[in-house]
């Protein structure tokens, strides 16, 4: 495959229109930490909901949605599709209360809600845990995906792909801070979007393939439309379904995916203007994200089914890759091959584009973990802004190092994702709670980390390298999990749920200094903080504000309501593609109406709460 002048010319705008838009945003980035991390805070939503959706419009996300559809069909996706759940109730609940929390990083958070040293070793631990390891963990996944890209696609060796796409990305982000990451990926989700919209188009309409009714009729690809498991496969309903939306989405942290908010999805909410703009734009990022978003890769998975049917169809057209990189996911970058000039240059930009966003986002915030809840706390409390804005700039440039690094001996990025989840296993729970339950305290926190850590190792010892590294089966078939060991996964909740609610029973509350402070400040409300409203108003202090009234149970009812107009309008989505025109006018008609429930839903909590 060779790219034309058009193709070269369209890549090459694209990374100097990036590097000149982190050039220019440098100098007002750099004047303190509050501006490099968070932009001042006046971000409006429309800009943080584009930045959000650009962030998770990762160039390993094709690859891991066409492994899933090649293995699980498009049920498959339930694996992500549950989160949401947890991503509406951030929406309705959670970005009203991390916008008033006013903090520079979701992890400064700890030392607001706990006090003392076990709130000052959680804030110091959970920045290097998740802004070192985890991060590295997510950005090599992502530098995988784009290795497979480059190999496939223009023939570059991993080291050549990571240190073109790495060297721009670094630059920008570190020179032009949030500003930059965020106006950089106004342009990279339009850029995106063009490009898988403009693939799925072209490969379904490839000679091969026949267009959209013959490729939905092929028999490599009918037993995989389903949009839900097939309810008399109980094995597929169990593990697609129910652990995902019964279990999964509450109980797990993953990056851009937090139960109750956090990583960079707080870090968005916290740089908005407003507590009306952190509401806007986490629900203007949901709606793209589950709704507009999978279905060009998913068409695109489909139709590769035709062309590569299985792994050895792919290794045959590519002799060149290397039999450790082999897997399903390499099925989304083959198909692109098949692109014009042009077309081709305008998706391996989106691809560049969507590497850009996710990578720049991580390095901007790990960084901030790194500054703000470590560097600052722990070795130069006296540091200067100017001191801070550079510690962030080297923090970025190693970040990017270490997990360009890691992705180079990696071999398949959708272990990467199932191993962060089974980490997080359990710990959800204490996310969404520790809001509105006084009792819950630093220990909690502490040894939920620690228990869904220690017990993931042992369930998972003897595979764990095998998940990281890859490797192969008896008969010399790559392995390639799809998602969690699923008999596993509700162990490692349950121990570890029991483990932290055993730990706040027995470990004393936090004082009334800590917990007073805390709720003046952020107003969560409900019955899990009566007791301690009531101690305060004894104890002469006033900490509730009486022109407010609790939101959440007309919060989860949003929330219902939004995952009716999400849910609704991704299926409304995919039955029009299929030529289902009854259901896509049935579903469609209940995304309106529950668009004008929602508004009056939410009109009533804006009323009473902001």
């Amino acid at each position: 495959m060779s790219l034309s002048t058009l193709d070269y010319i369209l890549l090459g705008s694209f990374f100097s229109i990036t590097l000149v838009i982190g050039i220019l945003v440098a100098r007002k980035s750099g004047k303190s930490s509050s501006d490099y991390f968070l932009s001042g805070k006046t971000m409006p939503w429309w800009l943080l909901g584009l930045s959000m959706v650009a962030t998770t419009f990762s160039t390993d996300t094709p690859n891991l949605v066409t492994d899933i559809v090649r293995n699980n069909g498009v049920s498959g996706n339930w694996v992500w599709w549950a989160f949401l759940l947890t991503g509406l109730l951030t929406v309705f609940i959670y970005a009203r209360l991390w916008r008033k929390s006013n903090v520079t990083t979701d992890i400064e958070f700890y030392e607001l809600r706990y006090g003392g040293k076990p709130a000052r070793f959680l804030r110091g631990f959970r920045s290097v845990y998740l802004g070192v390891i985890f991060n590295i963990l997510a950005m090599s996944a992502v530098t995988l995906a784009a290795i497979k890209i480059g190999q496939i696609m223009l023939d570059l060796s991993p080291l050549q792909t990571v240190g073109i796409a790495g060297l721009v990305t670094v630059i920008f982000s570190a020179a032009g801070g949030f500003k930059g990451v965020v106006y950089t990926d106004f342009l990279l989700f339009f850029v995106a979007m063009a490009g898988s919209i403009g693939a799925a188009y072209y490969c379904v309409n490839l000679p091969e393939v026949g267009g959209i009714s013959p490729l939905l009729n092929h028999e490599n690809v009918a037993g995989k439309l389903n949009i839900l498991p097939d309810l008399s496969d109980t094995n597929a309903l169990i593990t697609l379904l129910i652990i995902p939306l019964a279990v999964q989405w509450w109980s797990a942290w993953y990056p851009g995916a937090e139960p109750g908010g956090g990583g960079y999805i707080a870090q968005r909410m916290l740089a908005a203007k407003n507590e009306n703009h952190a509401v806007g734009a986490t629900f203007f990022f949901n709606i793209l994200h589950y709704a507009l978003r999978p279905w060009p890769w998913i068409l695109v998975a489909l139709a590769s089914l035709v062309l590569y049917p299985d792994i050895a169809s792919i290794q045959q057209a590519f002799p060149n890759i290397s039999p450790d990189k082999l897997g399903h996911d390499l099925a989304y970058p083959a198909m692109l091959t098949k692109l014009p000039n042009g077309l081709l240059g305008l998706v391996l930009t989106s691809l560049i584009a969507a590497y850009m966003s996710t990578i720049s986002t991580h390095l901007n915030w790990g960084s901030s973990y790194i500054v703000n809840d470590f560097y600052l706390q722990f070795i130069d409390k006296e540091a200067s802004q100017k001191r801070l804005v550079a510690v962030g700039r080297v923090s970025t440039i190693l970040l990017m190092v270490v997990s360009a690094a890691l992705a180079l001996v990696l071999n398949n990025a959708l272990q990467l994702f199932n191993i962060i989840l089974m980490f997080g296993a359990g710990t959800g729970l204490i996310f969404i709670l520790r809001w509105f339950w006084w009792r819950i305290n630093a220990w909690s926190e502490i040894i939920a980390m620690f228990s869904s850590g220690l017990i993931s190792i042992l369930i998972n010892f003897t595979s764990l390298g095998t998940q990281l590294f890859g490797g192969t089966s008896a008969a010399g078939e790559p392995i390639n999990g799809l998602m969690p060991d699923w008999a596993a996964y509700p162990v490692v909740v349950l121990f570890t749920t029991a483990a932290w609610l055993i730990t706040t029973l027995a470990t004393r509350p936090e004082t009334d200094q800590t917990l007073f402070s805390f709720y003046k400040k952020v107003q969560p409300g409900g019955p899990g903080w009566k007791k301690i409203v009531s101690h305060a108003e004894t104890s002469g202090h006033r900490i509730s504000s009486s022109d407010q009234s609790w939101s959440v149970p007309s919060g989860i009812i949003a929330m219902l309501l939004g995952c009716l107009i999400v849910y609704g309008a991704l299926f409304a989505t995919g039955y029009w593609i299929y030529g289902m025109h009854t259901k896509a006018m049935i579903l469609s008609s209940v995304v309106v109406f529950g668009a004008y429930l929602l508004w009056r839903v939410w009109s009533r909590i804006k009323e009473r709460v902001f």
